[in-house]
């Protein structure tokens, strides 16, 4: 199986085409890890491969951890996924067009708040979430029965995690998600320990060359700083409650494929590390399960988010969005992609088998890697194929 495995994943390397710059995949059979591979390279100057503690910005597969801290508020009865989120905030969120209907946690959670992202979902440093929603511009003109998948959702419900607890939404995560799951992970690149940033891997493009895109530091830059486009943001300065869109709980998680294993294998085992209950088992199953399912008008699926639940999302192995070719492998979990990285983090349904990869960067455009055989990308089919066929 690894020979095997290796050949194909390893073959997936270079420099055109539908290659790709640097892969590592870690996979799961029956609740145990049965295979870990990693490809390429992380950074091209200087030059250093990608291993096991090599860490990325895994981008959308962050909103899976987001949900986990959102789920473990509601657990304790600081949230309530279905009341009018605007409990939680210090201003009245409603779409300006539809101001009669409540926006919620579950419909932020689940896409289906009527928020938009608009050209630019990046909320400034220095504005709040209100006063970057208050002229409606990022509001839909259709109703809450829509799914419009809207990164500013997440940042939403990062800014009630930081009201309810009165945390900053990077702290909160730390002490309360990643610390249980014995991982280092973080959204904030000068948080990281020296050892953790040495590992952090730059995202790249194919233009000409490969060109980085994202985090391709030459020095780790300073503690409690974000760098929002061109602009360094002292969070000293970061009045808590007011916009944890900075951290990107969106997607900005910097997390190793080492520390991937131990989030695969708490999801596994209903929610339990090492005797650590990160996550009550009803709860993972609350987010797996669908909140919202395209019926063929209801929203924009973009090929295969077609249905959502609370963080994750399920593909029918039958199905349009399905990631193995010949094999009906039913999947949940969810994908990412930004800055010319891909990556995916999957649960087998009914079954103890997941896998979770991370490329950080690909030759091709986006708009000419359609799937050959899926609504995917052609990467996700060519590392999660194989997955299927000889370990799922």
């Amino acid at each position: 199986m690894r020979t095997k495995l290796d050949a194909e994943l390893s073959a997936l390397i270079g420099d055109g085409g539908s290659k790709v710059l640097g892969l590592g995949v870690i996979a799961f059979r029956d609740g145990v890890e049965v295979y870990d591979g990693f490809f390429g390279r992380r950074r091209i100057n200087p030059d250093k491969p990608v291993e096991r503690n090599t860490r990325f910005r895994i981008a959308s597969v962050s909103k899976i951890f987001t949900m986990i801290g959102v789920m473990q508020l509601v657990e304790r009865g600081l949230i309530d996924l279905d009341v009018d989120v605007s409990r939680y905030l210090d201003f009245r969120l409603r779409n300006p067009k539809f101001p009669a209907i409540s926006i919620t946690c579950r419909m932020l959670a689940s896409h289906t708040s009527m928020l938009r992202d608009g050209d630019d979902y990046v909320v400034p440093p220095d504005c709040s979430i209100e006063d970057f929603l208050k002229d409606g511009a990022h509001f839909a003109t259709v109703d809450a029965r829509h799914f419009e998948y809207c990164n500013l959702n997440y940042g939403v419900l990062g800014t009630v995690i930081e009201r309810v607890t009165g945390e900053r939404f990077d702290r909160y995560q730390r002490q309360n998600i990643f610390e249980p799951l014995e991982i280092e992970s973080d959204y904030v690149v000068g948080n990281l320990a020296p050892d953790n940033f040495s590992m952090l891997g730059a995202l790249y493009r194919k233009k000409k060359d490969w060109a980085a895109q994202i985090d391709d530091y030459e020095m780790q830059p300073s503690k409690d700083t974000v760098i929002v486009g061109e602009r360094v943001y002292d969070l000293k300065n970061y009045r808590i409650g007011t916009n944890a869109a900075i951290f990107s709980p969106a997607g900005g998680l910097r997390i190793s494929f080492d520390e991937l294993s131990h989030c695969l294998k708490m999801i596994v085992d209903g929610g339990v590390y090492k005797k650590n209950q990160i996550v009550r088992a009803e709860s993972l199953q609350k987010m797996m399960t669908p909140q919202w399912i395209y019926d063929g008008s209801n929203g924009d699926p973009y090929d295969v988010m077609l249905n959502y639940g609370l963080g994750f999302y399920g593909i029918d192995g039958d199905g349009r969005a399905r990631l193995c070719r010949d094999r009906a492998v039913d999947l949940i979990g969810h994908s990412g992609e930004a800055y010319g990285l891909i990556s995916g983090l999957y649960i087998e349904r009914g079954r103890k088998n997941a896998a979770a990869f991370m490329i950080n960067g690909t030759a091709l455009e986006l708009e000419e890697a359609d799937g050959e055989f899926s609504g995917g990308f052609i990467w996700e089919e060519h590392v999660m194929d194989p997955i299927c066929r000889y370990i799922f």
